[in-house]
């Protein structure tokens, strides 16, 4: 869906998977300062919406995810995954319940997939499972921002700030309302915070094999002391007996170049040279208005900690976040 927020002044549209929203509005690295600053607001309208209710929600959600679920408090937030029956990562969702709902946000056009997989496994619980993405528009509020809640929003909130799951309807009307919350401002400035604050996204720093210890979404997505959901046997037999094959690195990346290199660019150790030996690539890169140019990659657990990279030609400074 193409947000209406695209007509605004220096709207520039995001590319692939993002497609549909704004990338930014003209001034990159303001938008980032308004953002970590606690103003303005994200465009989040091209991703998913799907809604759970019924009187077993939370019960049978609490079967299926990796987030112990069942006891979840209305307001209070939560993340959690789908597994595949090998423990690889399938869907990733952003949840909230509100006494009678269970909300969550989740990638652009994975919804239909993630549904599909609820249906299957309705059996004679009394859920049921809605698409809510043409009537619900996600938009982000910043940490420490003070704007007013709309009527009629489902909010979602953690450290890192608040989700509106605004009605569509009134997606341009809420734009278009700067006093009480800002400007409106580009995905790339969201995605420069989330990756300073080393957090995973799907489909960036996911591939067809990524389990859950290798992103650090222990805890914080997926909760140990419950089981009964699929791939539960992976995650417990690495997390009792072994260690991830990969680990997810932050990186510093030589300020000088002039292209950050994308998704995907190999990494390798800077002592072996641009033709050495990979040892895992660059998940997603930014402009960071602060910290110059910065990315997330996975690299193999037995990478030294120390080592320096490459990514391509581009020298690449690694910072721990997931301990080998």
């Amino acid at each position: 869906m193409k947000s209406p927020l695209l007509s605004l002044p220096g709207a520039v549209p995001a590319e692939g998977v993002d497609e549909g929203v704004a990338a930014h509005y003209g001034d990159l690295f303001r938008e980032q300062r308004a953002l970590a600053e606690g103003t303005g607001f994200v465009d989040l309208s091209h991703r998913g919406v799907v809604a759970v209710t019924g009187d077993d929600r939370l019960s049978w959600l609490h079967l299926l995810l990796t987030q112990h679920v069942s006891d979840l408090p209305a307001g209070q937030a939560t993340e959690a995954l789908i597994l595949s029956a090998h423990g690889h990562v399938e869907h990733a969702l952003y949840l909230v319940d509100d006494g009678t709902t269970t909300w969550a946000h989740v990638e652009p056009g994975s919804q239909d997939a993630l549904i599909a997989y609820l249906e299957s496994m309705k059996f004679f619980y009394r859920v049921e499972v809605t698409d809510r993405s043409a009537d619900f528009a996600v938009v982000h509020l910043p940490a420490g921002s003070i704007a007013e809640i709309p009527d009629g929003a489902v909010v979602r909130e953690t450290p890192y700030g608040r989700d509106l799951l605004l009605p569509r309807a009134d997606l341009e009307s809420y734009a278009a309302d700067v006093d009480k919350h800002g400007p409106a401002v580009g995905l790339l400035a969201y995605e420069a915070l989330r990756v300073e604050h080393h957090q995973p996204r799907l489909g960036f720093e996911t591939d067809h094999r990524t389990i859950p210890h290798e992103l650090g979404w222990i805890g914080s997505a997926v909760h140990l002391q419950k089981g009964c959901y699929r791939g539960q046997e992976t995650v417990a037999r690495v997390q009792n007996l072994g260690k991830p094959p990969r680990r997810l690195v932050f990186l510093h990346l030589d300020g000088s170049e002039v292209h950050l290199p994308p998704h995907g660019t190999e990494l390798r150790l800077a002592d072996d040279g641009p033709e050495g030996r990979k040892i895992g690539f660059i998940t997603t890169s930014v402009r960071h208005h602060e910290l110059g140019p910065i990315a997330l990659g996975l690299v193999k657990r037995n990478v030294p900690l120390e080592a320096r990279l490459l990514a391509d030609t581009t020298a690449a400074a690694q910072e721990v976040v997931v301990e080998p």
